[in-house]
């Protein structure tokens, strides 16, 4: 007889207490983001909570950034690339989270999606430069047009120019069509942002495994090496700042910093001293575009980009002008990671020859060359694309705060995007009729009782996963993005086989040792309290936290795999990084020294 493998499980949604006041929270959220269980199917699946990319709980409207995310994810895998193992990730919303299930390819299925597959990803690989050229020529042309949208009032009466033309409309129109082509251009870019992400994984993917047959044994972080160091235009915003701070030592304005806080005041105060001009015309060049860009991951209405939020990138400056004048250096260590890179990559093509060298060499420069959108697509989607998407969703707010339909204008925010097209019309009707709209009277009372249910929903940590976990996990994205594996699941869930004392284990995602004292971050407006020497941890950082990369010692997270953010970002600042601990943030404390081994996938606390 075959042994039965009994697995813990995690709960069930329906097992999971709501908090008090969060009550009929389904209703917030679309039918179809929420667990409806009508067979029974969802909660056999096993489904993990991607806090990687919605850390925080969702508003009604703020679920766009996921819909879209994932959906298009899922159109690259299964209709546009035909991936043999993988198809899309479902996805649902629970009491105010997104957890994700991994769609597999039947196994019947596999061997027919082959030669498609071969055929669709040589076709990106053999015309790589000329189909990425043509990528941002796309993207720039899709958020330029976004920016020409505007959401004004509408007049007291048609122009009379109207009437002589025989235009025969009033102007509404525009305000509905604007609302529309404002979702349809932000679904565009994000269709276009998988058209090369999936490939970079998939070059990194099979250069890897490529790796594996050849030597068994290599460390995974062996294998990240040899493709360190790279160009990469996320670093782009962080290294305009450490230009504008070496600039401003250079020209010793070091004085006009002293309190970035006042935006105005410090601006004037560079104006006023030799060599200012220079540095505040240096410093507007910057900021189109490396400036549309937060210190958030983008998903979010409250996320503060730089842009509309100076403060963030002149106290950044300050920081960097601090220790400028200690003698310390904030470049990030190129030579250093590519000097490394060359002699690991040397040190295994000593090992083979012939065939194996020449198949070794292409798949690893392939790798590499798609490695780089794997990170630079973050700034071109989620920070700018999505910095000016927020942007004219708050003009649009001011808008109906104007008219009254609610007090503030991210109070928008707390409505469906169907709702809100709902409410445009409720408001051009009342316009065109002159009379009252409904929605001064419907929606205060409405959004105060959605926002107690958030705030309610905001008090209480999402569960990591739901339901019975597979014996296995073997799907590769999910376990070099997510960082789920089998040995995390088992932590998770409290396997003692899976954990050594209290050492919190977790993904080797950067390579290192070090002690310091840990600082906890759990949300992106605490990365002030942040001291150089610290070991950051977090529930997961964000690409956009380059400054703070520079002045921490180590990193570690809750959630994240080889190829997340934050190991890509750990391995390009020389930090260590120990990833998808599961409980680091809530385990250790702010004051605790604790020991990163990076290279092991291990944290110690060693100091209470």
């Amino acid at each position: 007889m075959t042994a039965q493998v009994t697995m813990k499980s995690f709960p069930k949604p329906s097992q999971l207490p709501v908090p008090e006041g969060a009550e009929g929270w389904e209703r917030l959220y679309p039918y179809n983001l929420v667990f409806q269980n009508l067979s029974g199917a969802e909660d056999e699946k096993f489904w993990f909570c991607d806090s990687q990319h919605w850390p925080t709980v969702f508003k009604p409207f703020e679920t766009i950034g996921g819909e879209f995310a994932v959906k298009c994810l899922g159109q690259y895998n299964t209709r546009h690339l035909r991936i043999p193992s993988a198809n899309g990730i479902e996805f649902k919303v629970h009491l105010g989270y997104l957890y994700m299930s991994p769609v597999p390819v039947p196994e019947d299925e596999i061997p027919q999606r082959v030669p498609e597959f071969e055929r669709r990803v040589s076709h990106y690989f053999q015309n790589w430069d000329e189909l990425l050229a043509s990528w941002h020529r796309k993207v720039r042309a899709t958020i330029d047009e976004m920016e020409a949208l505007i959401f004004e009032p509408l007049p007291e009466v048609v122009p009379f120019a109207d009437i002589e033309s025989g235009k025969a409309k009033d102007g509404s129109e525009v305000l509905m069509e604007n609302y529309d082509r404002l979702i349809q251009l932000c679904y565009q870019n994000w269709q276009y942002h998988f058209e090369f992400l999936n490939l970079g994984y998939l070059a990194y993917l099979d250069f890897f495994g490529f790796c594996k047959q050849l030597f068994p044994g290599i460390p995974d972080q062996s294998v990240a090496k040899m493709v360190q160091g790279v160009d990469m235009e996320l670093f782009r915003p962080d290294d305009e700042l450490k230009k504008l701070a070496a600039l401003a030592v250079e020209l010793g304005l070091q004085s006009a910093f002293s309190d970035t806080d006042d935006v105005a005041g410090t601006l004037r105060r560079v104006r006023e001293l030799p060599g200012g001009e220079k540095w505040v015309e240096a410093y507007t060049a910057a900021q189109d575009p490396w400036f549309n860009f937060t210190v958030g991951n983008g998903f979010y209405g409250h996320d503060k980009y730089w842009i509309e939020y100076q403060e963030i990138p002149l106290g950044f400056i300050a920081d960097y002008i601090r220790r400028l004048d200690k003698g310390h250096e904030i470049r990030r260590p190129v030579e250093e990671l590519t000097a490394e890179r060359d002699r690991v990559v040397a040190e295994y093509r000593e090992l083979i020859d012939g065939d194996e060298l020449a198949a070794f060499d292409a798949k690893r420069a392939l790798a590499a060359t798609a490695y780089p959108y794997v990170e630079n697509h973050n700034f071109y989607i989620e920070h700018w694309t999505m910095g000016v998407f927020w942007r004219k969703v708050r003009e649009l707010g001011s808008m109906f705060a104007d008219a009254g339909f609610w007090a503030q204008r991210d109070d928008l925010l707390y409505l469906t995007r169907g709702e809100v097209r709902d409410a445009i019309f409720d408001l051009v009707t009342a316009w065109a009729v002159g009379a009252e709209p409904t929605g001064p009277h419907y929606w205060p009372a409405e959004i105060e009782r959605r926002r107690g249910i958030i705030d309610a929903l905001a008090t209480q940590r999402p569960q990591p996963a739901l339901n019975t976990p597979p014996v296995e996990i073997t799907e590769p994205f999910t376990m070099m993005l997510y960082g789920i594996t089998t040995e995390q699941v088992r932590q998770w869930l409290g396997d003692a086989a899976a954990a050594e004392d209290s050492t919190i284990t977790g993904m080797a995602a950067s390579p290192g040792v070090v002690e310091g004292p840990a600082r906890v971050v759990q949300h992106a407006d605490e990365l002030g309290q942040v001291r150089e020497g610290e070991i950051l941890v977090a529930t997961i950082t964000a690409p956009s936290w380059g400054p703070i990369f520079g002045k921490i010692k180590a990193a570690v997270t809750d959630i994240g795999g080889m190829m997340s953010h934050a190991a890509i970002v750990c391995r390009e600042y020389g930090l260590p990084a120990v990833t998808g601990t599961g409980t680091g943030s809530t385990t250790i404390k702010t004051g605790q020294r604790i020991r990163v081994d990076g290279g092991a996938g291990r944290v110690e606390i060693i100091e209470d």
